[in-house]
């Protein structure tokens, strides 16, 4: 069960449907709601309504025992200014939230009577025309039960102030049955008990089966890293679905990951390959010199031993420091003169001149961006004729090393494949004039780590000319 949980299937399944249900939740409580208020304010128009008829009735002189008021679904309840109940519905056997809870009228005199029985009401006889009372504004008094004729039921009553033509004051209390309200109620609750659980189940049914079929590419993918993971086989690409997706974006760079990390593995291949092959050289030579020294000393090449033995110190330093650059080691960040570097490395070389700018300083390693310098001036030199010009400038906000060669230069076509490792292309000359092929590609990766560049043009001499361009520092 907890694995079931886990999966983005089962969470999102139940997210949905919770969002959901908390939507139908919501929206139920606001339709029940709605309607109860509708219900209830139906059946309070409908209560003032029957207290109208009582108190006009009344307002107009209409005597107590004369009174309407044998409607059985309204009781009705008309009380004076003492509180006594002086009129009630017909079959009224109890009632409660009105405030009055007697149900047997008390007796008493009618409004129309003038307070005796010897006949002497001429002014109604005589057709007088008498001023009839006023009726007050009504007030939902609230919702109560009431038993009329045996049956007990659920009223919202009103009540209605009148003021009979005599200046009696009366209080009509009516009331409105409440059981279309309690039905329409209970059916919207009964049909949502039964029908929000249903559509739910849709709902997670629904998410459920979309998805598994939306996942169905991831499940793909994983399934293929694992079997690449399994047979270590990088040549090998996940699939991608023609949905145009977030999926499929994921699985086209699943597959450019899968790119590069093959490219790197072959890479890093090839350069162990190329790095024991380079190292192999100067070992073996070292090696039989000693062991020739060994058997016949007087025959020991030391030039030769030394030589070997520089060489393979320096092929030794090259691989340290591709190792450090391809780690992500970060330069330091000091403040280089560039002008004052290319001098130094110029130093000492035959045909190297350099001009320039009295400093231009960046920021960045001192002994990685020497190393630039000296590996660009060994390029230089071993394919110039005569010269080599060194020249450092400053171009906008850039820093900018040239270094030129009156050699035959570089073809376009190999222009980038100068700065792999271990790439030569006077592949006919020996590894001793030649190098390894580690150098330019050092000088490209140090300019990167830099920040920089490092291309090849034309040279105006019609040699080589390499151009370093980096942050200038203005501080």
């Amino acid at each position: 069960m907890s694995r079931l949980f886990a999966s983005v299937r089962a969470r999102a399944t139940l997210a949905a449907t919770l969002v959901v249900a908390v939507a139908l939740v919501a929206a139920g409580t606001a339709v029940l709601l709605s309607l109860r208020s509708n219900l209830l304010g139906e059946a309070g128009t409908q209560a003032e309504r029957s207290a109208r008829d009582v108190a006009t009735a009344l307002a107009v002189g209409t005597r107590y025992t004369e009174l309407n008021l044998d409607d059985d679904d309204r009781p009705v309840q008309v009380v004076d200014e003492a509180g006594t109940l002086v009129a009630a519905s017909e079959d009224l056997e109890l009632i409660t939230g009105t405030g009055v809870d007697a149900v047997t009228p008390q007796p008493s005199a009618s409004p129309s009577d003038d307070g005796d029985d010897d006949g002497d009401d001429g002014d109604d006889d005589s057709g007088e025309s008498l001023e009839a009372g006023e009726i007050g504004e009504p007030a939902t008094v609230g919702d109560g039960t009431a038993t009329v004729d045996g049956d007990t039921e659920d009223y919202r009553f009103v009540a209605v102030p009148v003021e009979t033509r005599r200046g009696d004051q009366l209080t009509v209390y009516a009331g409105a049955p409440l059981s279309a309200e309690h039905g329409a109620v209970n059916t919207a609750l009964t049909v949502m008990l039964i029908g929000f659980p249903l559509l739910l189940a849709v709902v997670a049914w629904v998410t459920w089966l979309v998805t598994r079929r939306a996942l169905r590419p991831v499940e793909g993918i994983r399934r293929e890293m694992a079997a690449i993971t399994a047979s270590e086989d990088l040549a090998r690409r996940v699939p991608v679905p023609g949905t145009h997706d977030e999926v499929a974006r994921l699985a086209t760079t699943t597959n450019q990951t899968l790119a590069a990390l093959e490219s790197s593995v072959e890479r890093q291949r090839r350069f162990v390959a190329d790095a024991s092959h380079e190292l192999r050289s100067p070992i073996a030579s070292l090696r039989t010199q000693l062991e020739v020294a060994a058997a016949h000393p007087e025959l020991l090449d030391l030039d030769g031993a030394v030589e070997d033995t520089v060489r393979l110190q320096r092929l030794a330093a090259d691989l340290l420091l591709l190792a450090r650059l391809d780690a992500g080691e970060r330069p330091a960040d000091a403040r280089v003169d560039l002008a004052a570097l290319a001098r130094e490395a110029a130093e000492g070389r035959t045909g190297v001149s350099v001009r320039g700018d009295a400093a231009v300083h960046v920021a960045g390693s001192r002994g990685q961006l020497g190393r630039v310098l000296a590996n660009l001036l060994d390029n230089a030199q071993r394919h110039a004729r005569s010269a080599v010009e060194v020249t450092v400038r400053r171009d906008g906000e850039a820093a900018v090393v040239a270094v030129a060669d009156d050699g035959e230069g570089v073809p376009a076509a190999d222009r980038e494949r100068i700065f792999e490792r271990f790439v030569r292309l006077d592949a006919a000359r020996s590894r001793d004039d030649g190098g390894a092929g580690l150098g330019l590609a050092i000088a490209r990766d140090v300019a990167v780590r830099h920040g920089g560049t490092l291309t090849v043009h034309d040279a105006p001499a019609g040699g080589a000319l390499f151009e370093l361009r980096l942050p200038g520092d203005r501080a």
